[in-house]
């Protein structure tokens, strides 16, 4: 008899376990409260960055990396690039990012529709899950009722795929962590990741509008936490930009566990000089340029509003010759150029966030992502605790755990 299985969202592991489930057999249907999809278009500044050449579990964060790597050898970017490359999708390889060749989300979206409507699957928008329940024994042998607020149906298996909290407008509401927890699994506190820092420091506002390439070093105590390189954006409340991006799950989780703890992002607005490079630059400067003012003499290191900034902090008047200044107040502009410090207060909100660090431990579902507690009910997608840099990585966790529920959902 024909398995039925209902996935709860449409999103992009919602629809890969859909698609997996359906072509080994199962009758599939998915239950979605917005549009399918509807956050892929905004992957990838809706290029939709599918995977990355350079899969390497260090690049996730999760509370079980031994099951996070068994899962990625199981599905991995090589069949993520097979799966599109048979839908029809060509795809385009740029310093190991793999995006479609039209460069457009809206294309991945579409291709992973069509083919749901080929395997038959049947989607049900704009609904509301009311509740997922166990079934009695007139349920026709079927082990879930699935009720919704227009109707109830009964399945063999029930995929959850809903999303976490992040990005709410695309249709995330973080519904599924309280089916999860209803089935008795415990959540990783669940913080917003992929996004803003906001910082304490009243010239943020200074500085606002601001791109720049810097190094930005997370300090507590004077011990690193983390650090990353790219282009650094400014803004009225803090820090943003992709390193930014990156370290921000580390930070707001440091943040949750360590309630009193004072981070400190040091700034290298010039990691393009190494140590010695530096101290050749700033000898030969000060020996060049003496009758310079001080205004004249720093212009065209840095931005001009940063430069200000620095010169202000130093205490230096702009208008004064160098030759005139204290060397020590001169030295401490270039040291602040290496290491300017932002204090650290959060990070901006759910809404404002790409992904979510924390969800279902994976230590509490098998390895098909089957729930230890709950029989037939599967997670796949950000409702675990798996989330990964920028550069398709959480696209590459949706795949793959679209694939492994989908498959253990209709095969067992």
């Amino acid at each position: 008899m024909q398995k039925k299985i209902a996935i709860i969202g449409c999103g992009a592991s919602g629809m890969m376990a859909a698609i997996t489930a359906s072509r080994h057999g199962a009758e599939v249907t998915i239950y979605e409260h917005s549009k399918p999809g509807k956050k892929i278009l905004s992957t990838g500044n809706g290029k939709c960055n599918l995977t990355n050449e350079d899969m390497k579990v260090e690049y996730f964060s999760t509370h079980a990396t031994g099951r996070l790597r068994s899962c990625l050898t199981r599905f991995g970017k090589e069949e993520t690039k097979e799966f599109f490359k048979d839908l029809g999708l060509i795809l385009k390889e740029k310093n190991g990012y793999y995006y479609p060749l039209s460069e457009q989300a809206s294309m991945v979206q579409q291709i992973l529709v069509n083919e749901l409507g080929v395997q038959n699957v049947t989607i049900i928008c704009d609904v509301i899950i009311k509740e997922i329940s166990p079934c009695k024994k007139q349920c026709a042998g079927k082990r879930w009722k699935v009720i919704t607020d227009k109707e109830h149906n009964f399945y063999d298996a029930v995929i959850l795929a809903c999303g976490s909290k992040a990005a709410p407008k695309t249709g995330s509401d973080g519904s599924g962590y309280e089916f999860a927890k209803k089935f008795g699994h415990k959540l990783v506190p669940v913080l917003p990741a992929l996004v803003q820092l906001r910082c304490k420091d009243t010239f943020c506002k200074e500085l606002s509008g601001i791109r720049t390439e810097a190094t930005i070093h997370i300090v507590c105590d004077n011990k690193e936490l983390c650090c990353e390189r790219g282009e650094l954006q400014l803004t009225d409340y803090g820090i943003s930009g992709i390193p930014v991006f990156q370290l921000s799950g580390k930070v707001n989780r440091y943040l949750f566990e360590n309630k009193k703890a004072e981070l400190i992002a040091h700034i290298d607005f010039l990691p393009c000089f190494n140590g010695e490079e530096w101290d050749v630059f700033i000898k030969e400067r000060l020996t060049a340029f003496q009758n310079f003012t001080i205004e004249r003499f720093f212009c065209g290191i840095l931005n001009q509003k940063i430069m200000n900034l620095l010169i202000k902090s130093a205490q230096l008047n702009p208008r004064d010759l160098v030759k005139a200044s204290n060397k020590n107040k001169l030295l401490q502009v270039f040291q602040m150029c290496r290491s300017f410090t932002f204090h650290i207060e959060g990070s901006n909100g759910f809404d404002q966030a790409q992904v979510c660090t924390g969800g279902v431990d994976l230590n509490e579902v098998t390895d098909d992502l089957e729930s230890i507690y709950a029989p037939q009910i599967y997670f796949a997608g950000e409702i675990l605790d798996v989330d990964g840099r920028c550069g398709g990585y959480n696209l590459q966790w949706a795949w793959t755990s679209g694939f492994i529920a989908g498959e253990a959902a209709a095969q067992r």
